[in-house]
C-alpha cells in the first residue's frame, strides 16, 4: 500500500467514524469520505486532499466507484435493519470488485452464531463473510458503547431491562475510532505484513459495571436528576416496548441487550485498547466528568 493512495471511511458523518477521518486528516493522510449524503460529510481545511463519494452499502454500483483506487478502507457496520448482513454483504463484494485490500470493520465484543445480543449474530456472520472474501481484514469488536450508557434511563430516571446484577465492560466511541486509526496506520505502513491482517480485537473499558452501578454515575455526574435501575423480567421487557410498534426483530435486540448483560458475555475487560493506542481506555465516570467539564471557548456556569 502507498501513502498516496486514500484511505476510505465511511461512516464520517458518525461519531467513531468522524473521528476517524478528523485524526487520519491530521496525520496527512488522503481521504475519501463515503457518505449517503455527501452535504453532511465532514470539511477539513488544507494538509492532505479530501475526497467524498456518496453511496449506500447496498448500491454495490456506487461503492465500486466510490471505492476505485483505494486499498485500505474503515468499514463502519450498518445501521441497524433486518438484512444489515446482505448490506455488509453487497459491500464487502464491491470492496473486493474495486480492488480494496484490507478493510477494517467495526464488529461486536459478543460476535457469536449464538450470541445473546441478536445483533451479535449479524456481526459474526459479517466476520465469516469477510474471511470467506479473500480480502485482509481487521475485526474490532466494540463493546456497547459507554456514551449511551446514560440514555438507557427514561425520562423518568429509569433503566429498565432484565439485565439482573450482570456487568457490562462497555467502550468510550473515542477508544473505538483511536484503536482503527492506529489499525489503518500501521496497516497503510506495513501492508499485508502487518500483525493486523485477518486480527480480531476486543475492544472494552477498563472496568465492568452493573447497570445500578450505571444509575449511580449517571445520578451523580450525569446532570439530569436521580437516575435508577429496575431489573424487569424478559416478559416485562417486551411489554413494555411493545407500545413502540417496532417489528419483531428490533424488540429482540433491545431486550437482548440486556440479556446479554445478564448472562455475564460482556463483562470480560480486555488490554486490546491500550495495546493498540497507547493509553487506557476511558471509564464511565470519565467520559461523564468530561461532559459536565465547560469546553474550550464555552461561557462559564
Amino acid at each position: 500500500m502507498t501513502s498516496s493512495t486514500p484511505v476510505a471511511v465511511t461512516g464520517a458523518t458518525g461519531a467513531v467514524g468522524g473521528r476517524v477521518a478528523e485524526q487520519l486528516h491530521a496525520a496527512g493522510i488522503p481521504l475519501r469520505l463515503v457518505v449517503r449524503d455527501a452535504s453532511r460529510a465532514p470539511r477539513f481545511e488544507g494538509g492532505a486532499p479530501v475526497e467524498v463519494a456518496e453511496a449506500s452499502y447496498r448500491d454495490t454500483d456506487a461503492v465500486r466507484r466510490a471505492l476505485e483506487g483505494v486499498e485500505l478502507a474503515f468499514m463502519v457496520s450498518a445501521a441497524e435493519s433486518a438484512d444489515r448482513v446482505a448490506e455488509h454483504a453487497a459491500f464487502i463484494e464491491a470492496a473486493r470488485a474495486s480492488g480494496v485490500r484490507h478493510l477494517v470493520y467495526t464488529s461486536f465484543f459478543g460476535a457469536a452464531p449464538d450470541a445473546v445480543f441478536t445483533l451479535g449474530r449479524d456481526h459474526f456472520a459479517t466476520e465469516e463473510l469477510l474471511r470467506a472474501s479473500g480480502l485482509g481484514f481487521t475485526a474490532l469488536r466494540d463493546n456497547f458503547y459507554a456514551d449511551f450508557l446514560p440514555y438507557l434511563a427514561g425520562e423518568d430516571g429509569v433503566i429498565r431491562g432484565p439485565a439482573r446484577d450482570g456487568r457490562v465492560a462497555a467502550v468510550a466511541r473515542a477508544d473505538v475510532a483511536d484503536s482503527a486509526v492506529a489499525v489503518l496506520r500501521d496497516v497503510l505502513r506495513d501492508g499485508p505484513i502487518s500483525p493486523h491482517v485477518d486480527a480480531v480485537y476486543e475492544l472494552t473499558g477498563p472496568e465492568a459495571l452493573t447497570l445500578a452501578e450505571v444509575a449511580g454515575l449517571v445520578s451523580e455526574l450525569g446532570g439530569r436528576g436521580p437516575v435508577v435501575f429496575h431489573d424487569e423480567t424478559i416478559d416485562e421487557a417486551y411489554a413494555s416496548r411493545a407500545s413502540y410498534g417496532a417489528p419483531p426483530w428490533q424488540l429482540d435486540a433491545w431486550v437482548s441487550t440486556y440479556t446479554a448483560i445478564a448472562t455475564g458475555e460482556l463483562a470480560r475487560t480486555t488490554p486490546d485498547v491500550e495495546r493498540l493506542t497507547g493509553h487506557p481506555p476511558l471509564s464511565l465516570r470519565t467520559l461523564l466528568e468530561g461532559a459536565r467539564a465547560p469546553q474550550p471557548g464555552a461561557d462559564p456556569v
